[in-house]
Formats: structure tokens, sequence, C-alpha cells
């Protein structure tokens, strides 16, 4: 098969071409409201554990992963957590032939300690169906901002156009006129609660405060109640 250069100087065949979004993946993110206490009381509770239990390794390099039971030992704070997440998951959810009232919704939780040098591979959270991330520290010295300390959560285009590419500075322009990046940092500060579909690959680029850095990271699930 042959390709054809078509930098030529015939006269060009005019066509009225709109552009249309398809294949929305939705993303909530903002602040806990009148939640200081509430985070105060997490960081605690997550110090405490960390101090007797070396955690898990799961994408984390070099950062402290507790386990996955936080809703059991995390006390009543780690539970109005998991409502709020959840309660956004719902307004993001929809079921053929029933209502998210009908079923039962299932948190997973942990805490997530990052230090200096801190980052956390691609992944996703395949078997949810939300994923969401408490930002209760970001680790930023007074008068540092969160932008200077790193340790951004990025996105992965779903579609992994980039792999498939032969010329890797391709990009498709989207409906807004911009090109579209196949990775997207999303700047959150502390307080801020971030929802996001599980299936969705992301990560967290390398921690670079001295400080550090606290999260809380949930997974989100729906059954049909019996």
């Amino acid at each position: 098969m042959s390709s054809t250069d078509l930098n030529s100087s015939t006269e060009p065949l005019r066509a009225e071409a709109q552009p249309v979004g398809l294949f929305e993946t939705p993303i909530a993110y903002g602040r806990l409201k009148e939640a200081e206490t509430l985070m105060a009381d997490l960081e605690q509770t997550i110090r405490t554990r960390m101090a007797k239990d070396e955690g898990l390794s799961r994408s984390n390099i070099g950062a402290w992963h507790s386990d996955t039971d936080m809703l059991d030992w995390g006390g009543e704070a780690a539970q109005r957590l998991a409502q709020a997440a959840v309660n956004i998951a719902k307004r993001m959810s929809h079921f053929k032939e029933s209502s998210v009232e009908d079923r039962d919704w299932l948190v997973r939780m942990w805490a997530n300690v990052t230090p200096e040098g801190g980052l956390n591979h691609l992944h996703s959270h395949p078997g949810n169906l939300w994923a969401a991330v408490l930002y209760i520290d970001m680790g930023n010295e007074p008068g540092e901002s969160e932008q200077e300390v790193g340790g951004h959560l990025y996105l992965e285009d779903p579609r992994f156009p980039m792999a498939a590419m032969r010329d890797t500075s391709f990009r498709m322009m989207g409906v807004n006129g911009q090109p579209q990046q196949y990775q997207s940092e999303i700047q959150l500060q502390r307080g801020n609660l971030i929802v996001f579909p599980a299936w969705l690959r992301h990560g967290v680029r390398p921690f670079k405060g001295k400080r550090e850095r606290i999260s809380i990271a949930m997974n989100i699930d729906a059954r049909l109640k019996v």
C-alpha cells in the first residue's frame, strides 16, 4: 500500500464540520467544608497507626501505605469522609432500570504518608466503580506553594492515544479548540476531595517537600440490594 503526499496546489474541497466531544470521563473535586477538626482527627489516627504498622507495598514508592481497612480503625471521621465521597459518586452514577439508592455502597479506605522523594506509579483500581482521594496535608512549608513541592496527582487519557501513534508529538484538538494532552495534572490543595472512575489510570509525581504529605484514598463500589 502506498501513500500520497497531499501537499498540492489543487483547489481544496470545502466541508462543514463541527467537532463533537464523545465518551466523557466525569471527575469531581472540591474542598470539604468546615472540616478542619475532622482532618486533624484523621491525621492523628493515621500517625498512630503508622507508628505500629509497617504498611503495604502497592503503587507507592518510598511512601507508607496503610492496610485498606481504615473504616475499621479510622473512627467516626473516616466514616464521615467515606459518606461524603459516596454522596459525590452517587451524583455521577446511573444504573439502568434501578436507582443509586437500590444499591449498597461499599468503601475500602487507606492512608498514604509520603516523604521527600516518594511517588506512586501509574495504576488503576479494577473491580470498583469509583476511586477517591482526600488531601489532609500537602507537605509544604509556610510560604511554600503546593506547586513548589510537587507530588501532583496526574490522570492518563484512557484511550491510550500515544501508544498507537507513530509521531509522539501528535495531539488531538479538543472541542474547546485546545490540544488534548495524554496526561493531565490536577492541582489540589489541603482539604480537597477528588472522585474519578476507578478504571482511570493515575499516579503521583515525585514529592519534593521536606515535610510529609498525607492523603487518604478510597475504592467505591455498589452492589444491588437483595
